[in-house]
């Protein structure tokens, strides 16, 4: 059996998982997909690991909403998670929190320093509430790309708390199971030749495969300049890798082969300046910032026709005083 990834706070839950999994579907050049994971018909909401996944996320952001001095203030989180939820199973899980705090707070500064229209997307596990709680300035569209499934249950939710975006942005919901992910992007307004930021939490992934996708996708539609930033899953550099003491000179060289210079977050160094300790739970997800050196493929195509163009206008020169 494949394993798919989810978050490492869900190792605290006890799960009864039945899926299989459907094939990658791609078809053309730099189109970009990822294994979808279809659960069985006879599957429930309490054995859907990519929405007790996503719950668990919730329920942390809203236990931390409710500290006297929390990192940050999910006033939405606490209408995902059900009534009956197994909150007992879950404590000690700051590390998440942080990651969280420190992703919101990169987003934020890094899009406030571009000028025009400023791109997000966010690579999520269908239950992100940043659209609706952070201040985006304004003309910002902002894509989620998620299981549609756990996306539109969310959204039910969120549409009766009375989330909405923040005025002057935009937001568009891009379904994981899509066919071309990168296609439907650009439907959708996305430009690669203006600065985008990406950033990927609780993001559900299967293999190294996959997430080499991920970066293929980032690699071709993010302009140079452009930043990725988030946690990374656990197998990357652990059950997919098998070589634990060279983690970061392989995934250095793994974000290098997209066109990424990568700098690896301590979460000490984030509990640190936010003056908090770790708790007690397993919490093996990496932090990670990158940043995009290579041009987008609307880069690259702008430039191609700018060549054609310069060649052109030389050919007609040329031939104007020859005659």
């Amino acid at each position: 059996m494949a394993f798919i990834h989810v978050p490492a706070i869900v190792d605290c839950v006890n799960m009864n998982m039945n899926f299989h999994l459907m094939p990658l579907r791609c078809n053309s050049k730099r189109t970009f997909c990822v294994s979808a994971v279809n659960l069985n018909n006879d599957s429930t909401n309490n054995n859907d690991p990519l929405l007790l996944s996503a719950t668990t996320s919730a329920f942390l952001r809203s236990q931390e909403t409710l500290r006297p001095d929390p990192l940050f203030v999910d006033q939405y989180a606490s209408c995902l998670v059900p009534q009956n939820f197994h909150k007992e199973k879950l404590q000690d899980l700051n590390p998440y929190c942080l990651a969280t705090k420190f992703i919101d707070d990169k987003l934020l500064h890094t899009v406030n320093l571009i000028d025009g229209v400023k791109q997000v997307v966010l690579l999520t596990d269908g239950m992100d509430t940043r659209p609706y709680r952070l201040q985006w300035p304004a003309s910002t569209i902002i894509f989620d790309i998620s299981p549609e499934r756990i996306f539109q249950i969310a959204a039910e939710k969120l549409e009766g708390a009375g989330a909405k975006v923040p005025k002057g942005s935009l937001f568009y919901h891009i379904p994981l199971e899509s066919s071309d992910i990168k296609q439907n992007l650009q439907l959708r307004g996305y430009n690669g030749s203006r600065p985008s930021i990406w950033a990927m939490q609780g993001f559900p992934m299967m293999t190294l495969a996959n997430f080499e996708e991920v970066l293929s996708m980032l690699s071709s539609l993010a302009m140079e300049g452009s930043f990725f930033l988030g946690e990374l899953p656990t197998f990357l550099s652990d059950a997919e890798t098998d070589i634990k003491s060279n983690t970061k000179p392989w995934l250095n060289k793994l974000f290098m082969s997209n066109g990424f210079r990568v700098e690896m977050i301590n979460h000490k160094g984030v509990s640190e300046s936010s003056k908090e300790e770790f708790g007690s739970a397993h919490y093996s997800n990496k932090l990670f910032v990158a940043e995009q050196l290579r041009l987008s493929d609307d880069q690259t195509s702008m430039m191609d026709g700018f060549y054609r163009d310069q060649a052109f206008l030389y050919d007609t020169n040329f031939h104007f005083i020859l005659y």
